[in-house]
C-alpha cells in the first residue's frame, strides 16, 4: 500500500470510527437490541432442549449465536446509511474533486463497523458468560468468534455502502433491513437442522448461507472446534464480504464522478 492511499485510508477511518462513536442511536440499538430478544427467546424456548438429541442442556448457550447475526444486519443499516448521508449532502461530490481512490473509500466507510463489530462481539460474549453461557473451544474460541463478529459486521456493511451508492437514499438502505432480517427467521436460528421437522423449513435453513454463519458461532460455543462448521462458516462470510466489496466497487464507479 502506498503512503497515499494509507494517509486516505486512515483519515476516512478516523472519519468513520469517531461519525459512529458520536452517534448513540446507532451504537445502543446495535447492543441493546439483540440482547433484549436473546433474553426473551432463551426464556420462552428453553424447553426446546428437551428434545431428543438437542446438542446442549442450556438454550442460552444454543442461542448466544443468533445476536452476533443480528448485530451483522445492524452494521448493514448503519454503514450504508452514513454513506447514504454523504451523498445526500453532496460530501460524496466533494470528494470526486480530490485524489482520492476508490478503495481507500470503502475501506475507511468500513472501519466504524468494524469497531462496532469488535463492540458488539465483546459485549454478547461478556453478557452470555455472565448469564451462564459458555464457551467450549475456551479462551481461542473467543478470539475466533470475535474475529468472525468483525467478518460479519464487515461484510454486511459492505452491502449497505453498495445500496447507499446504488441508491443514494437512506430510506432505501433502512428498507434492507426487514428483508435481511426475514432469512434470519427461515435459518437454524431456533433448532439445529436436522431436528427441524417441517420438510420444507428445513430445506430452506439448509440452502440459506445465514444457518452456517450461526452454526459456526455456535460449534465453537457448544461443540469446541468444528472445522467443517467454521469452514462453512468462514467461507460464507467471505464470500458475504466478496461480494459486497466487488458490487460496492462497481456501483463508486458510476456514483464517484470526478469533474
Amino acid at each position: 500500500m502506498s503512503a497515499s492511499l494509507r494517509v486516505q485510508v486512515g483519515e476516512l477511518a478516523r472519519r468513520s470510527v469517531l461519525r459512529t462513536l458520536r452517534q448513540p442511536a446507532q451504537v445502543v440499538p446495535a447492543l441493546i437490541f439483540p440482547l433484549f430478544l436473546l433474553a426473551v427467546n432463551s426464556g420462552g424456548l428453553a424447553d426446546a432442549t428437551k428434545i431428543p438429541g438437542f446438542p446442549t442442556d442450556s438454550y442460552l448457550n444454543f442461542l448466544l449465536a443468533v445476536p452476533f447475526m443480528q448485530g451483522a444486519l445492524f452494521s448493514l443499516l448503519n454503514a450504508g446509511t452514513d454513506l447514504a448521508r454523504d451523498v445526500e449532502t453532496g460530501f460524496l461530490n466533494r470528494l470526486a474533486l480530490t485524489p482520492l481512490r476508490g478503495a481507500a473509500l470503502l475501506s475507511g466507510l468500513l472501519a466504524g463497523v468494524g469497531v462496532l463489530g469488535v463492540l458488539q462481539g465483546l459485549t454478547y460474549i461478556t453478557v452470555g458468560l455472565i448469564a451462564g453461557a459458555g464457551v467450549a473451544a475456551g479462551v481461542p474460541g473467543v478470539l475466533v468468534i470475535l474475529l468472525f463478529s468483525i467478518l460479519l459486521t464487515v461484510g454486511f456493511g459492505s452491502i449497505g455502502l453498495f445500496a447507499a451508492l446504488r441508491t443514494g437514499s437512506g430510506e432505501a438502505v433502512q428498507s434492507l433491513f426487514p428483508v435481511f432480517f426475514v432469512f434470519l427467521f427461515i435459518s437454524s436460528m431456533a433448532l439445529p437442522r436436522n431436528l427441524i421437522q417441517t420438510d420444507w423449513f428445513r430445506e430452506i435453513a439448509t440452502y440459506n448461507p445465514v444457518s452456517y454463519l450461526i452454526e459456526a458461532i455456535r460449534s465453537l460455543l457448544i461443540t469446541g472446534w468444528d472445522g467443517e462448521a467454521l469452514a462453512l462458516g468462514f467461507a460464507v462470510a467471505i464470500a458475504v464480504g466478496t461480494i459486497g466489496m466487488f458490487a460496492a466497487t462497481t456501483a463508486l464507479h458510476t456514483r464517484l464522478v470526478r469533474t
